[in-house]
């Protein structure tokens, strides 16, 4: 990394723990050439970090300062994938990465949250964003999580399974996998790409103990850095959505120590 990088991370503090620069230790990243990337941050000096990061890795990558901007972009120009900040003006990350996901449910969203705001977190990925990285947060992370969010992307999951039907049951709900919805009783669910990649997995193996590693593997990828609590907030917001309120026999079973189990319906 050139020194011009270097002294704009020092600015930005996206890097507390210095010693990650005097790392030798290499990230591997899926090749770059021509990925565009979008980086939308209202914060100047962290947004001028991450494209020095980023570009240094040899992406290529546009900016927005706000909301509105980078939604404007989005919609006119084509990324591979975009790194969202939550709270910023004009049109929060929300709202942001709600459009984006009627527009385009397979592109890597990216969002970047506070150390102390969990509900960001199970707020954003209950949005579609595939996954959130917490500030501040090292060089190597972001490139690493960038990275594997791109393999992701363009990497498919074992084998090929059996094509989900047009509608069927899962729980309480009626799943419709081209519109991305489940409907239970008359209200309508938007289901995001990745909760819809939960219940493929859960459908072809029912009621099998499913490890939370194997779920994290098949639906986030084998390189994915991130924790269990990511795939226990997916689940915690995929049971509002195919179970009532008040459901004591949830079709999603915790099976403690393990992970979970799809009960079909009797």
């Amino acid at each position: 990394m050139d020194k011009a990088v270097g002294a704009s991370l020092a600015t930005v503090h996206l890097l507390p723990f210095c010693e990650l620069f005097k790392s030798s230790q290499t990230v591997y990243v899926p090749s770059v050439k021509n990925r565009q990337l979008l980086v939308v941050e209202d914060d100047a000096n962290i947004r001028r970090g991450i494209v020095d990061i980023l570009e240094s890795e040899g992406y290529e990558v546009s900016t927005a300062q706000n909301g509105a901007e980078g939604l404007k972009m989005f919609k006119q120009n084509k990324y591979d994938l975009v790194l969202l900040d939550l709270m910023m003006p004009e049109m929060s990350g929300y709202d942001v990465c709600k459009e984006i996901r009627k527009r385009d449910t397979q592109i890597p969203v990216l969002i970047l949250t506070a150390k102390s705001q969990e509900i960001d977190k199970v707020v954003g990925l209950e949005l579609g964003a595939d996954d959130y990285i917490t500030k501040p947060f090292g060089v190597k992370e972001l490139i690493a999580r960038v990275g594997a969010a791109l393999r992701r992307a363009h990497v498919g999951g074992e084998g090929a399974p059996e094509p989900l039907p047009e509608e069927f049951q899962f729980g309480s709900a009626t799943i419709r996998p081209k519109k991305f919805e489940a409907q239970r009783n008359k209200e309508t669910f938007t289901l995001t790409p990745r909760e819809l990649k939960l219940i493929e997995l859960f459908l072809h193996k029912p009621n099998e103990a499913l490890s939370r590693q194997y779920l994290l593997d098949q639906a986030w990828g084998i390189d994915y850095l991130g924790t269990t609590r990511t795939l226990d907030q997916h689940i915690a917001q995929l049971r509002k959505k195919i179970d009532p309120d008040d459901d004591k026999d949830p079709a999603i079973v915790t099976v403690h120590g393990v992970g979970y189990r799809y009960k079909p319906a009797e």
